[in-house]
């Protein structure tokens, strides 16, 4: 699944233009790379997003076979992981 689609589909970002639009800023990394809406998210990827005071961690879980899930069931998708000091 692309990662713009996965941030929708697991409600990272509210809607799928919001992930684009941070992906053309360069805010979405995975492996301390930024990346393209087209790069597809795999079972165990790290992604990093960049906001203006912090970062977060999000580490997949698993990947949906559905276009959206509901709210409750994000935490089967991807877990928040703690930035190392």
């Amino acid at each position: 699944m692309r990662i713009d689609k996965f941030l929708n589909a697991v409600n990272i970002t509210k809607r799928r233009a919001i992930a684009q639009d941070m992906i053309e800023n360069k805010v979405i990394k995975i492996a301390g790379v930024p990346v393209k809406a087209s790069r597809n998210v795999k079972i165990g990827d790290v992604i990093e997003i960049t906001y203006l005071e912090k970062s977060r961690l999000f580490e997949v879980l698993q990947i949906p076979s559905q276009k959206t899930i509901k709210k409750e069931e994000s935490p089967l998708y991807y877990k928040e992981l703690q930035k190392p000091n």
